[in-house]
């Protein structure tokens, strides 16, 4: 009799726990949709709705925090306090991505997305103004490297974001970067990190103008021209990416006859 009731309230919990499980597979699958639409707002209320009815959930947790990067991102300048909704936005992303290491600190997912928002708060303050958090960008990109998991995407993003923050410190000279504790930023190591993050993503026109940028401070035209042309014959697949190929096209004929 005893195993008769144990087994019907097992059959009771897995049940339940399996419907949960969908019921939270559809919010972020329906989540995902409208952030691939590019409607960021949609996108942050049905993950906000999914933080109301499964809490402390990781998976939840650091997609509100890419949500509230691209809203703070695309934000019209001409609101009242334009600056400190823009910086707030970068906060509560950076809140949500913390929140999701300390749940998952095993995961790569939630280290690239806590570094993204704090790079956002460093570019915002002024990069040499802050150079602890430009500290936590780069340990929490080697840190999701090391793990080495969430696949090529994470991983991409992980080399990418080292990349550019190797790219942005190292334009400061050296001696001067090195006073504050950035001395170890330098262009040869984020010219190694993007093709790492183009290796792991193919295709994607933001690694191949940033990456194309880096070499033409080293005077590299000719790989730089071969990058830029590989941005022009990508798919757009970012809500930026026409702002980033007028911007590469406009590359291509400042260099062209270098």
């Amino acid at each position: 009799m005893k195993n008769l009731i144990y087994g019907i309230l097992f059959l009771i919990i897995s049940t339940t726990l399996f419907a949960q499980e969908a019921q939270l597979d559809s919010l972020l699958a329906l989540g995902d949709k409208y952030y691939s639409g590019f409607n960021n707002k949609a996108a942050l209320e049905i993950y906000q709705k999914a933080d109301k009815l499964f809490p402390d959930n990781w998976q939840v947790l650091w997609r509100i925090s890419r949500a509230y990067i691209d809203i703070g991102e695309h934000l019209d300048e001409n609101i009242e306090n334009f600056e400190d909704e823009q910086l707030k936005m970068y906060k509560m992303a950076l809140d949500y991505a913390d929140r999701a290491v300390k749940l998952a600190p095993n995961e790569a997912m939630p280290y690239v997305r806590r570094a993204i928002a704090n790079g956002r708060i460093a570019l915002f303050k002024g990069v040499f103004s802050v150079a602890s958090i430009v500290d936590a960008v780069r340990d929490d990109c080697r840190k999701a490297i090391e793990l080495s998991n969430g696949g090529n995407i994470v991983q991409s993003l992980a080399h990418y974001v080292l990349a550019r923050t190797h790219a942005r410190v190292s334009q400061k000279w050296a001696p001067a970067r090195a006073v504050i504790g950035l001395g170890w930023a330098d262009l040869d190591s984020a010219l190694v990190h993007y093709e790492k993050a183009i290796k792991l993503r193919p295709g994607f026109i933001m690694y191949y103008l940033d990456y194309a940028k880096a070499l033409i401070r080293e005077d590299e035209y000719e790989k730089a021209r071969e990058m830029l042309n590989k941005a022009l014959a990508s798919k757009k697949q970012d809500e930026d990416d026409h702002i980033r190929l007028a911007e590469v096209k406009k590359l291509l004929d400042e260099i062209k006859d270098e």
